[in-house]
């Protein structure tokens, strides 16, 4: 059987530290880093997605990373696909792919390889559906599933299925990997956690987070779509168009929202027995190191 060619992966919630971890060991290992975050990929989202900055990669390559513009549509099948030619590209520089992020669904759609539909977007059939508010878009869906499940205001989740549904590709996707993978977990216990993400709100919104979102609605991104990316972008949203006036009670709303978030991020990468899981307490780059050269050197 054919070796698959090998992917390192760096998972884990919020606040966690996972991309400072992926950088030292991208300077370690040679590698370049494909950024696996749903927010990240947009232009303007910076503070709000907590987005790496040039200073923070230090020379490391980062991908993925400012792709699309606001209020453009982006799904996981975009990122699959974009993905697997970053991968190829790297590979044939003769470096490691290192995916790094806290979207678990996309880094299991590259790394698991969901059979999603080969084909290429659908542009104009997108392009009328962005014209549609988010209640159109969920009559429609509802329309064509009337036994869907799904926030009736996640615009983009909302969007993805009405694609898939077009395009024939709406079963639940089979897998075929196309790599051999390393995953490994950056965890924290809660009460850490919960900390790290008090202090990382504190500062973000001391560096300008509101007022990053106030650009981008001067700058014409649109409620829907800021609403529909959730957590900091909803809350101060709701709290710049007057739904939440209280800053301190959007504040504590948003941080409550963001402990909820990292707990589901958990969910889902503990359903996956492979993570190999790093204890953060101790020495998380020594450990990553030794199962990064025990995967590397493996037959």
């Amino acid at each position: 059987m054919e070796k698959l060619p090998k992917v390192v992966a760096v998972v884990g919630t919020n606040a966690s530290g996972k991309s400072a971890l992926g950088v030292e060991l991208a300077k370690r290992y040679h590698a370049e880093i494909i950024s696996a975050d749903s927010r990240q990929v947009f232009r303007g989202l910076d503070l709000g997605s907590g987005k790496i900055t040039p200073e923070e990669m230090q020379g490391v390559a980062h991908h993925l990373i400012d792709v699309r513009e606001p209020n453009e549509f982006f799904s996981m099948a975009d990122f699959q696909r974009m993905a697997y030619r970053c991968i190829e590209d790297i590979r044939a520089r003769g470096r490691l792919p290192m995916i790094v992020g806290g979207t678990g669904l996309y880094v299991d759609a590259v790394l698991d390889g969901y059979l999603l539909s080969d084909r290429e977007p659908d542009l104009a059939y997108r392009a009328e559906l962005e014209k549609r508010t988010t209640p159109e878009l969920y009559d429609m869906l509802v329309g064509l599933r009337p036994d869907v499940e799904v926030e009736r205001n996640n615009r983009n989740r909302v969007m993805r299925m009405i694609e898939r549904i077009h395009d024939g590709d709406d079963a639940v996707p089979g897998k075929q990997a196309r790599y051999e993978s390393l995953r490994l977990g950056v965890s924290w216990p809660r009460d850490v956690l919960e900390k790290r993400i008090l202090e990382r709100l504190d500062r973000r919104v001391e560096q300008g987070m509101i007022e990053e979102v106030q650009r981008l609605m001067d700058a014409g991104a649109t409620t829907e779509f800021l609403l529909g990316l959730g957590l900091e972008y909803r809350f101060i949203t709701q709290h710049l168009t007057g739904v939440i006036p209280d800053r301190e009670e959007m504040l504590q709303k948003l941080a409550i929202a963001i402990r909820q978030f990292a707990k589901r991020q958990m969910t889902w990468f503990r359903r996956n027995p492979d993570i190999v899981w790093l204890d953060m307490a101790g020495d998380p780059f020594a450990q990553a190191c030794e199962a990064i050269d025990a995967f590397l050197q493996a037959d």
